[in-house]
């Protein structure tokens, strides 16, 4: 660890969650301001190391608990990955019958199945984008925006 982070990491302290510093601002991690009221935020990089360090994170829990999820083509991976990342994985889980027909490579019935979910009703076009992915394997169904940037 450099010196400068060593006297950062000891004067500001470290918090895993947002918290309203002496200021009032809104902070997070080492002093990181957030509070857009301040003019803090994070950056786009900073924002999909978060996004791929939490992937990664979900992705493991699914291949250990999943014996049959890494034969998954990419598209149902990422409508499972992705219901992990919005449920949490207990509640991905949840979704008993989805999981065995998907287990079971009846991608119809488990559609339909996520559809008829109480997720589907709270997220209705997002039910219906991943529903249709996972009916048909076809990326085009998750509609992906060709123009948001990636950052390297």
């Amino acid at each position: 660890m450099k010196l400068i982070e060593s006297v950062l990491l000891r004067e500001e302290g470290f918090r895993r969650s947002a918290y309203t510093d002496s200021l009032g601002y809104l902070t997070i991690g080492v002093g990181k301001l957030i509070d857009a009221k301040k003019g803090g935020g994070i950056t786009m990089e900073e924002a999909f190391y978060l996004l791929r360090n939490e992937i990664k994170a979900k992705e493991a829990v699914l291949i250990d608990a999943l014996p049959w999820y890494s034969a998954l083509d990419e598209v149902r991976r990422t409508v499972l990955l992705a219901m992990a990342f919005q449920l949490g994985t207990t509640g991905l889980f949840g979704f008993h019958t989805t999981l065995r027909a998907v287990a079971e490579r009846r991608f119809d019935d488990a559609a339909e199945s996520m559809l008829r979910s109480r997720w589907a009703t709270q997220t209705p076009a997002r039910a219906l984008r991943m529903a249709e992915a996972m009916k048909t394997g076809d990326p085009a169904a998750l509609r992906i925006d060709p123009e948001v940037p990636e950052p390297a």
